[in-house]
């Protein structure tokens, strides 16, 4: 048991190392610890957990990179005063060679350097493992080490590729550690490989672990669906749409169709008493006492909400329970709420409307918007925790992205999208009323885009949806004032260098092969 317990505390501390030196500024560091881990399953599996607990780490980087420059989210100051983050450069797309929003990567590399020894170590040193449990891990290694490219490529276009773990294998000079970025289809070419590798390992394999909190086959499957959905739609540099991608995209998604389920009540998907649901695929898992996530900065501070009113005219003491436990720091836009129906479950699930009062007329005025999505639990000891699991995929996605596919083949996407307008308006739907109609190519984008951005509210997918998804002239919606509820496009026509973002200035230092991103010198 002793050396059971040193061993779990030195991989801690090797975990926690790669996680600390700087995305491709890596120096020589202690390999040596990292060969006590390979000797057990035991071990091998706490690797992997350790990876996982990484990438889980990465949260609020996903939120910066998937939804915070969407166009959904207010900057400058909130409902509250507080002033809000992150309003520049990404909330308003202010980004130069000076102002990058995110540095070194956004951290991924310490996350790929992990993936990659992991692959390393199975594929050439681990003889003690079964082939089904060694394909098991592998079949995890890639399709993780696939999604963090998948986030790269999408931010960036063209990115380092590095597959060897070089740092831990004795290199002590910085030359061999230098790489240049790939170009984009490269990149987009390798993330398939690694899709195909994760999937082979699996094989029959879907076993989920963690409540849904560990990667499987149906994550590698959604992954492979929003790559080839993207490859199919998506220009980037030398990469332009490829012939059967949306195919592949199809298919993806039809395995895993049927065998995941919508929750009849939307707001229950996050509840923290139903992790791991019928409806999540893959989530980023947070419990009390080990992890919690950011959301308390879509809340509120006690002192700031006494001044504020419900719709129903009532003072607003403390309407999400935070139990003083808030700060809001980001507040989607009012917009977005009033394109929501009365009747749509979604509304009062995703965001609590708070006003001002108009001293004269005792009317409500200057809405604003706080979310108690992703609200936790309140725990034993009585304090608001935010710890619910942030899904990555889950059915609706499912749905949504079929209805995309069905649009791009020139079908009628109706199907899904009245799936989804079902279980949000429950008892209340009416087919007369609230389903939806083939109206053709365009009208139909919008309307799956609106579905989305009232179904996946905080959930990192709102910037990559008005990136990949097109108008009539097949130009992205990014640059459409219809995809905006009133508010201009996200980006202006003349600002398309803006659709990747610029590598900040320490990190291009570091390396002499490494070039910026083309629009910001």
């Amino acid at each position: 048991m002793k050396k059971h317990i040193i061993n779990i505390k030195v991989l801690i501390l090797f975990m926690v190392s790669l996680v600390s030196c700087d995305s491709l500024d890596l120096g020589p560091i202690d390999y040596y610890g990292s060969e006590n881990f390979w000797q057990n399953e035991a071990q091998v599996n706490g690797y992997i957990t350790g990876i996982h607990d990484q990438i889980r780490s990465l949260h609020s980087t996903f939120f910066i990179l998937g939804e915070a420059r969407g166009g959904l989210l207010k900057s400058g100051t909130g409902s509250t005063g507080t002033s809000l983050n992150d309003s520049s450069p990404v909330k308003d797309q202010d980004f130069t060679k000076d102002k990058t929003g995110i540095s070194s990567w956004g951290g991924f590399y310490q996350r790929i350097l992990s993936v990659n020894l992991g692959i390393y170590k199975l594929e050439n040193e681990v003889d003690f493992l079964t082939d089904a449990s060694k394909d098991y891990y592998l079949g995890q290694l890639y399709g993780l080490r696939a999604f963090l490219y998948s986030y790269l490529y999408k931010t960036y276009g063209g990115v380092p590729v590095i597959t060897e773990p070089k740092v831990l294998q004795g290199e002590n000079r910085a030359e061999p550690l230098y790489t240049e970025r790939s170009t984009p289809k490269a990149v987009l070419d390798f993330i398939k490989s690694d899709l195909a590798q994760s999937e082979s390992h699996f094989g029959s394999n879907v076993e989920i672990k963690d409540q849904k909190g560990s990667w499987s086959k149906y994550a590698t499957l959604m992954l492979k669906a929003d790559i080839y959905l993207w490859s199919a739609k998506v220009s980037t540099g030398d990469q332009t749409p490829a012939s059967g991608d949306l195919a592949v995209a199809k298919a993806a998604l039809n395995e895993v169709k049927g065998k995941f389920s919508l929750l009849d009540n939307f707001s229950s998907v996050f509840d923290y008493g139903n992790k791991g649901n019928n409806e999540i695929i893959f989530a980023l898992r947070f419990l009390d006492t080990e992890a919690t996530t950011f959301h308390y900065l879509f809340l509120y501070q006690l002192n700031t909400i006494a001044t504020k009113f419900l719709a129903d005219g009532s003072a607003a003491v403390d309407p999400a329970e935070t139990k003083g436990n808030g700060l809001l720091r980001h507040e989607y836009i009012w917009p977005l709420f009033e394109s929501y129906d009365e009747l749509d479950s979604r509304k009062y699930s995703t965001f609590i409307d708070i006003y001002d009062k108009d001293q004269t007329t005792g009317d409500l005025i200057n809405g604003g918007l706080v979310m108690p999505k992703f609200m936790g639990l309140i725990n034993a000891d009585g304090n608001r925790v935010y710890a619910d699991d942030i899904p990555v995929y889950r059915y609706a996605d499912v749905l949504l992205m079929l209805a995309e596919v069905e649009n791009m083949e020139n079908g009628n996407p109706a199907q899904y999208i009245n799936e989804i307008r079902e279980r949000a308006y429950g008892d209340d739907y009416n087919p007369a009323v609230h389903a939806y109609a083939n109206a053709g190519f365009e009208a139909n984008e919008l309307a799956i885009l609106a579905e989305r951005d009232k179904e996946f509210v905080c959930e990192g997918k709102r910037w990559f949806d008005v990136r990949r998804m097109q108008d009539a002239s097949g130009d992205p919606l990014v640059f459409s004032n219809q995809a905006n509820y009133g508010n201009p496009a996200v980006l202006r026509t003349s600002e398309a260098h803006k659709l990747l973002w610029p590598v900040d200035v320490n990190t291009l230092n570091v390396d002499p092969l490494l070039e910026q991103t083309p629009g910001y010198n």
